[in-house]
C-alpha cells in the first residue's frame, strides 16, 4: 500500500480508513501506523463492519469506528477529534524528545548522582555512597542541574519523574 511505505515521520493529521482495501486491510494498517514514530490517529468508515471488528479497532486506539452511511456530522466530528488527538500527540511526543536530550547531557557521574538525590540523600551522604569527597558530589550535582537549567530540587525531582528517570512515591 502506498500510504503506509510512504507515510512521513512528519506528516500531520489523521487517517480515514476502510476495512477493506487492496493490499493492506485497515486493522493492519491501523497496526503498522502504531508501530511508526509518526501514529497518526485512525476513523474507520466502513460498509464491511461488525462488532468484533469494531472492538479490535477501538482497542487497537482507533477514535472512531464508523458505518459508510454515518451522518456528515458524526464523521466530521470524529475527523476533528482525530486531529486535536494528534496535535495533542505530537507535541507530547516534541516534549518526550526535549527531555530525552536534557538527559544525554549528563555524564554517567552527573546521573548517579541524580540517582542519589532523588532518593533524598545529602551530598555528605551521597559522598560516602560514592566514595568521593562531598566537594565533587557539590560539583556534579551544580553541573547536573545547570545542564538541565533546574534552580531546585523541587524541579529536578519533577523532571525527573517527566523523564522517567524516577519513579514518583
Amino acid at each position: 500500500m502506498d500510504f503506509a511505505a510512504d507515510h512521513s515521520p512528519d506528516a500531520v493529521g489523521c487517517v480515514l480508513a476502510d476495512l477493506r482495501m487492496p493490499e493492506m486491510d485497515g486493522i493492519a494498517l491501523q497496526r503498522h501506523l502504531a508501530r511508526s514514530p509518526n501514529p497518526l490517529p485512525i476513523v474507520f468508515l466502513t460498509g464491511a463492519g461488525d462488532i468484533p471488528t469494531s472492538v479490535e479497532a477501538m482497542r487497537g486506539g482507533a477514535e472512531d469506528f464508523l458505518v459508510k452511511t454515518a451522518a456528515k456530522e458524526a464523521i466530521l466530528d470524529a475527523v476533528e477529534r482525530a486531529l486535536a488527538r494528534d496535535d495533542e500527540e505530537r507535541r507530547e511526543r516534541r516534549r518526550r524528545r526535549a527531555l530525552d536530550k536534557d538527559c544525554e547531557k549528563l555524564t554517567p557521574r552527573e546521573r548517579e548522582v541524580l540517582r542519589y538525590v532523588l532518593k533524598g540523600l545529602r551530598n555528605k551522604q551521597i559522598a560516602h555512597e560514592m566514595a568521593i569527597d562531598e566537594r565533587s558530589v557539590k560539583r556534579h550535582r551544580t553541573n547536573l542541574m545547570a545542564k538541565l537549567g533546574i534552580s531546585s530540587v523541587a524541579e529536578l525531582v519533577q523532571f525527573a519523574v517527566e523523564a522517567g528517570l524516577s519513579q514518583p512515591e
